[in-house]
């Protein structure tokens, strides 16, 4: 082992991506931010797209950006993203147009297409995945009945954490804990749900094989590190999921816990040995995707900071220009009481998100917001509620109450949500680390280059290293009383 090694790990979400430096001596981890950029979607006519090249353009950036203030010691890249979207690639290895963005409305009914072809049931029985129209199954079939030229000409499919990982290595794989997220993937055979995809006449041939985080992938390009000026680097594929990597970090002891990786989508779940694919599983519309140690994360999506950064987009657009300190002041100070379901189909695409949440709370015969702090409450207040109605059913499954919550990612900032999902929950909360999702892909890289021995050992290392803020829950009688209210509009 280096006296110090030096690893870099980039964390692309669907709101920006960095490039992170992280250092271990042997006693302590540190980690720095090295190199951020924006990642926004790009819309051409009807289409919503992400800019792949840009954001490996960004990457390279990044790298070249760590080389001119240290080489010294760096020994592993790791690289991870947000799941369920991909790309494809023609027989000469050149991508095929600009991947679509999850929030592309091209998936519209494609839920019902499926359910057509192959029932509800046999989809979850072959993938244990929830259902969103988001998932990877209906943007492939969405082309397949629409005649994409792109996946007719489709040599190769890969997951955005994969494309990037194909351009720094030349290796054509797809992460385990990605695949997962596609709705394509059996968790209990670990392969390809071939069957599924042949009923819905997605061809198969073009899914590559899959490997487990933690995997060597090979050495950085040649050409790229030469550009960049980094040699002799090691790539590796963490989790590549970012949640998967955010997990991984979780300092937790004991197994009376559950997670929540918070960002623009939320993630509730646990950690269970074998995927939960069972009637209860389907009924709730929970998911099993891959995690590190050879685990599964039970779990279920809940629209997150999505609902204030479209907020905040909004209102920018409109000439006020507004930080998230801001925002979360604003809410502290308001005493709105109007609710909102934040997975209703009327926030899950990008629009004038203070108009939605006002047309929801007029269709329950709420009074809607007026100023910022409202719009923002609003939106905290009913996404912590919506914590607990998905974790009361995760302990169904589970068999087992949950004492403690971690809360970790760039969520972990906002401190009034993190106190109301204490409240809401009745549940004590432990938030931190916010840079999980990055201390998580550095703990895979060191367990794969052999600078730590064991994921236990890895998160023992968080748990030394950085702070955890701990949340105990408030005002009981009135967290009951508005959960009372959310349960009623959830089921109006």
């Amino acid at each position: 082992m280096t006296a110090t090694a030096k690893f870099i790990a980039f964390d692309l979400g669907a709101e920006s991506g960095r490039a992170m430096l992280a250092a271990f001596d042997g006693e302590r981890l540190t980690l720095q931010e090295a190199h951020r950029f924006p990642n926004i979607p790009v819309r051409v006519q009807n289409s919503l797209h992400w800019d792949a090249l840009r954001l490996f353009d960004d990457i390279q950036r990044g790298l070249a950006q760590i080389a001119r203030t240290t080489q010294e010691d760096i020994v592993g890249i790791g690289l991870d993203t947000w799941g369920v979207d991909y790309a494809l690639l023609d027989r000469d290895d050149e991508l095929i147009g600009n991947p679509f963005h999850y929030r592309d409305e091209r998936t519209r009914g494609m839920m019902g297409a499926a359910f057509d072809r192959v029932p509800r049931e046999r989809i979850f029985e072959q993938t244990g995945v929830q259902f969103m129209e988001i998932n990877t199954l209906y943007q492939l079939l969405a082309m397949r009945l629409q005649h994409s030229p792109a996946l007719e000409h489709a040599a190769t499919f890969l997951m955005m954490p994969d494309l990037f990982n194909f351009w720094l290595t030349g290796v054509k794989v797809c992460e385990f804990t990605d695949a997962t997220t596609t709705q394509c993937y059996d968790p209990r055979l670990k392969t390809w749900a071939t069957p599924l995809l042949d009923a819905l006449e997605i061809p198969t041939n073009i899914f590559p094989g899959t490997i487990l985080p933690g995997t060597v992938l090979g050495a950085l390009d040649p050409r790229i590190a030469e550009e960049v000026r980094l040699k002799d680097i090691s790539v590796v594929a963490p989790a590549c999921h970012d949640t998967g990597s955010a997990v991984a970090a979780v300092p937790a002891q004991g197994a009376d816990h559950a997670l929540i990786s918070s960002g623009t989508w939320s993630v509730l779940g646990a950690e269970v040995r074998e995927p939960v694919i069972n009637a209860s599983s389907l009924a709730y519309n929970f998911t099993n995707e891959g995690g590190v140690g050879d685990t599964f994360r039970l779990s279920k999506n809940v629209t997150g900071l999505w609902l204030v950064q479209e907020c905040r987009r909004e209102w920018a657009r409109a000439g006020e220009e507004l930080s998230y300190p801001d925002l979360v002041e604003l809410a502290k100070n308001s005493t709105f009481q109007s609710l909102i379901d934040p997975d209703d189909d009327l926030f899950l695409r990008p629009g004038d998100m203070p108009a939605h949440i006002a047309e929801f709370c007029a269709r329950r015969n709420q009074p809607a917001p007026e100023k910022y702090g409202d719009f923002v409450r609003c939106a905290l207040a009913s996404i912590a509620l919506k914590y607990r109605f998905q974790l009361e059913r995760l302990e169904a499954l589970l068999g087992k109450p949950i004492r403690v919550i971690h809360i970790i990612g760039g969520g972990v900032q906002n401190e009034l949500l993190s106190q109301f999902t204490a409240n809401a929950t009745g549940k004590s909360v432990a938030a931190g680390p916010i840079e999980a999702t990055a201390l998580g892909n550095v703990l895979m890289q060191m367990l794969a280059l052999g600078q730590i021995g064991s994921l236990a050992q890895g998160r023992e290392l968080i748990r030394q290293s950085f702070e955890v803020k701990s949340y105990e829950p408030q005002d009981h009688a009135a967290w009951e009383e508005m959960y009372g209210r959310f349960s009623a509009i959830l089921n109006a």
